[in-house]
Order: structure tokens, then sequence, then C-alpha cells
């Protein structure tokens, strides 16, 4: 089979069943065991001197590893490459958790708050029901390529070596690819990793939402707001999905008690925004995977016809 036919299988697999509870409740996910080799690498390296060499080094241990064990699962059959990269891949788990906060803000603010607890790292306990909806639906925009297209990507380049290596280094830059006076240092490796590794996915992001929602016209206004946005990927998909719903996200926001002051998404646009936009949103995600979804399927079938 080729890589290609096993990705297919593989999205099929992850939009059917996601990550049932029944299953991780009783085994670790492999995600939670990269963290929590991660979380020990940074207990017992994190500290003294030299921290940016040893943060190049656990980024270097956690590349050796991931094509390693994805090379040897790889030895296993078509059927375990699928099953793992099912595994890693997170739409229907990433549509879910996004859902949630729509469901939950038509309960009331306050569950609509918890449940967007889970998915942003903000501070959410004072925020407005835009500001919740604003959160989820940059959750998900960000959330499409990391968890999505960007372990699609890598699998159709490199097969279980290359999902398993991507995961590790975006789990990594998730713990310790902060800019803070700890990890600035430590985890600087794996944040420009991380960078590189997403400069693709992000930009091919970008480019599906817009083809799905006739935003051509709009290019150079994304392509300044992903250049203003904190994160030079990160901004993409945001960009291109306030567009398509017609709405303005990012700005400011608390992080830890501390309000940041940061730059809109379309900020011209609908600032009042609440579950409706938040279900749309959701549209998107599953229409952007159906497109990638039939693009892989006609490239399957022009290589067979060729």
């Amino acid at each position: 089979m080729t890589t290609a036919l096993l990705l297919i299988a593989a999205m099929c697999l992850d939009a059917a069943l996601g990550e049932p509870d029944w299953l991780w409740s009783r085994i670790r996910h492999p995600a939670v065991l990269i963290g929590t080799c991660i979380g020990w690498l940074d207990q017992r390296l994190n500290r003294g001197s030299g921290k940016r060499v040893k943060g190049t080094a656990v980024l270097a241990l956690l590349i050796i590893c991931g094509w390693g064990i994805g090379a040897l699962l790889a030895q296993l059959g078509p059927i375990v490459e699928i099953l793992v990269c099912a595994i890693l891949l997170a739409q229907k788990s990433l549509v879910t958790h996004v859902r949630d906060v729509a469901n939950g803000l038509q309960i009331s603010l306050e569950e609509g708050r918890g449940r967007v607890a889970m998915i942003v790292s903000r501070d959410t306990r004072a925020m407005s029901q835009p500001q919740v909806a604003r959160s989820a639906i940059e959750s998900a925009a960000e959330n499409l390529s990391d968890g999505v297209i960007a372990p699609a990507f890598w699998f159709l380049l490199g097969g279980l070596p290359g999902i398993l290596i991507y995961k590790a280094v975006n789990t990594a830059d998730s713990m310790i690819g902060y800019r803070s006076e700890k990890y600035a240092s430590f985890g600087w490796a794996a944040a420009r990793c991380d960078d590189l590794l997403n400069l693709i996915p992000a930009r091919l992001t970008c480019v599906m939402i817009m083809s799905l929602s006739s935003t051509w016209s709009r290019w150079r206004e994304i392509v300044a707001d992903a250049r203003r946005h904190i994160s030079p990927n990160a901004g993409w998909p945001e960009a291109a999905m306030a567009r398509a719903l017609g709405i303005a996200l990012a700005g400011p926001r608390s992080y830890d008690g501390t309000m940041r002051d940061l730059a809109w998404v379309n900020g011209d646009a609908q600032r009042e925004i609440g579950p409706h936009e938040v279900f749309r949103a959701c549209t998107m995600l599953w229409q952007v995977w159906g497109l990638a979804l039939g693009a892989l399927s006609v490239w399957v079938g022009i290589t067979l016809i060729f």
C-alpha cells in the first residue's frame, strides 16, 4: 500500500473513532508517554549552565527516538501503520472539544468558560462570551494545522518516523518551548524546530481554508495579519479562518493574571460573536478535512492509473 492510501485509511479511522475513552482510560496515549519523557528530562536537565546545549540534546534524542520507533513499527505492516497514524491525528477530538465550547455557551457563560479552559492556556475566569468564542475558534484554527494537517503532511513525507518525529517535537514545544525565564534557553531548540516543521503545514491549512471560503481576494490582508501574529505559523490559519467566518479574532487577552495587548486579526470585522460562530468553525474543520481527503484520493487515483 502507498503512504497516501495508508493516510486515507488513518484519516477515516480517526474521523470515525477519535480518541475512545474506553481505550485511553486503560492505557496511556502515545502523546502522554512522549510528554512524560519530556517532563522527566526537563526536571533533570533544565538547571545550571549550558541550558541551550542540554535542550538541543533533548531535541536530538526525541528526533532519534521518533525515527527509530517509527521505523520499527513500520516493519509490523500496514495495519499497524494505519492504527498508529490514526492515533496521532486529532480531527474528531478537535471538533469535539471545540463543539463542546459552543454547547457550553448555549447553557451558560460559566459553562462555556469551563469548557474553553480545557483547550486554551489563557485566563478564562473573567472572559466574556465573545472572548470565549474567539478562544475556541483560534484554538480550532491553530490545532487544525498542528493536530491534523501537519501530522498528516509529515506522515505523507516520512511515514511513521515522520509523524512520530513531528509529534515529539510539537509536544516538546507545547511543554518547554516558551519564552519565559525558565525555558528561553532550554526550550529554544524545540521551539525553533517546531516552527520549521509547521512552516509549510500552517500555510497549506491557510490556503485550504481560503479555497473553501473563496477569500482569495483578501490574500494581502491575511498575509499582513499572519506576519503580525506572535506565532510565525499560527497566524496563517487564524487569519484565514477569521475571513472565512467574517469575524475578528485574537486581540487582548490575559495570561497568568497579566493582560497582553496583542494585535487583532481581521480587526474591523464582527467582534460580538458566540456559539453560532463556533459551530461554523467546526463545519470548516470538517470541510478542510474533506478537502484533504479528496486531494489524497485524487492523488492515489492518478498514481494507480499511471
